[in-house]
């Protein structure tokens, strides 16, 4: 790797070392989700660790920028080989010297949020005009019909201080709650049904000002202000206690934290190993109480029956998938598990001209399970998933956590 790039490689020798371990075997192509369907990207295994060994600055494969970074390669390798993690720290050499604009600002998602925010109405009619979205596609490459947030009049921090708080005194003691960019801006009512699920439990939910995780621009290839930013990050989250328990209902988020930031980017620092020990998925949570006898189980009747999708930021995690082992304690709901390994949009992988195609044909699968299943309802744990799923099938598509916030009755 070249060091005139900026980026100090020397940071990220675990996945680099992984790479002997390959055999060659081939597993990985056949669990990849985006060479199943394009050409234009010649799998993980070529592009990773067949190709580092000849790598000098830049990869010798464009075919490289196609990975979706879903992670489905790294989770299958019998060898423990650390695919995705090669591909990301290439693709990031590979694009320092030609960062597109539209990459620098479709990562920068707190921005988009305060400025979507003021004037919400406003910014959610500009999205579903048409001509606008296609003169957006020809200047900057967003494509026109791909899924975008939907801004609201409210933010998290908003109706934090507006709120009138519980009445109930919390017996558990306190638990700080990181929310991310989208539950802070755009899938409030997600972050809402998280904190009023955790006070029911008994819990005194912390909320400390934060900021971005830096998994945007990690994601295409921005190393550099996504190392700084999930650092503050980490120092905001801190800033509530050194032993309490962070909990998130942001998969990808709390993925950033506990997985990528280190594995990826290489950040080794004290700060980020206390909060990516502490941190927990809220299913993952949940379950844990449930294990240790702690989880109040006096949920009403929902008859249901809907398709979850375990996003792949989720799988990366090695949790396994919590949301359906909490699922199948509220009776009358039958979670249907959706079988895909990705919905295709990645992050801000599926936003982008030349990869919407791809990232539909990767969702498809999934978009006709929620079809066959329930074409009204369905449930998934990461937000930008959730915004694909929801344009793809047209179904209406939650966190897990608004039906453990109605059985309880809190809705």
């Amino acid at each position: 790797m070249n060091a005139s790039h900026g980026l100090e490689f020397a940071q990220t020798e675990v996945a680099r070392a992984s790479l002997d371990h390959c055999v060659k075997c081939t597993i990985c192509e056949t669990h990849c989700p985006v060479s199943a369907v394009t050409p234009k990207f010649t799998g993980p295994k070529f592009v990773g660790p067949q190709a580092e060994r000849f790598r000098h600055g830049e990869s010798v494969d464009h075919s490289l920028d196609y990975c979706s970074s879903c992670g489905a390669c790294t989770l299958a390798c019998p060898q423990g080989v650390n695919i995705a993690e090669l591909n990301g720290q290439a693709r990031a050499v590979m694009k320092a010297d030609r960062m597109p604009l539209r990459d620098q600002l479709i990562s920068r998602t707190t921005l988009m949020g305060m400025a979507m925010t003021p004037v919400a109405p406003v910014a959610n009619a500009a999205l579903r005009i048409k001509p606008l979205r296609t003169v957006v596609e020809k200047v900057l490459g967003i494509h026109r019909d791909a899924p975008m947030p939907v801004a609201n009049t409210q933010t998290i921090t908003g109706w934090l201080k507006k709120r009138t708080k519980p009445a109930k005194a919390p017996a558990r003691g306190a638990v700080v709650f990181f929310h991310g960019c989208a539950g802070g801006y755009f899938e409030v009512e997600t972050s809402k049904k998280s904190i009023e699920v955790l006070e029911h439990l008994g819990y005194e939910v912390l909320v400390p000002k934060q900021g971005c995780c830096g998994l945007a621009q990690q994601s295409n290839g921005l190393f550099d202000g996504a190392t700084q930013q999930v650092l503050e990050l980490c120092d905001d989250l801190r800033s509530s206690g050194r032993d309490l328990t962070i909990i998130s209902s942001s998969g990808s988020c709390t993925g950033m934290l506990k997985h990528e930031a280190h594995e990826i980017m290489g950040v080794d620092d004290a700060r980020l190993a206390d909060v990516g020990t502490r941190i927990r998925d809220i299913m993952e949570f949940l379950l844990e109480l449930h294990d240790a006898g702690e989880l109040p189980t006096d949920f009403a009747e929902i008859p249901l029956t809907a398709v979850y999708h375990a996003p792949c930021q989720l799988k990366s995690q090695g949790m396994g998938q919590p949301a359906m082992e909490v699922l199948k304690l509220i009776p009358g709901v039958e979670a249907v598990e959706s079988g895909a390994t990705c919905c295709g949009i990645a992050g801000t992988y599926g936003l982008k001209k030349e990869k919407y195609a791809i990232a539909q044909a990767v969702g498809r699968p999934l978009f006709d399970k929620v079809r066959e299943v329930n074409p009204d309802f369905a449930m998934c744990d990461t937000e930008t998933c959730r915004w694909q799923i929801r344009k793809g099938s047209g179904a209406t598509v939650e966190h897990p956590i608004f039906l453990v916030h109605q059985a309880y009755g809190l809705s």
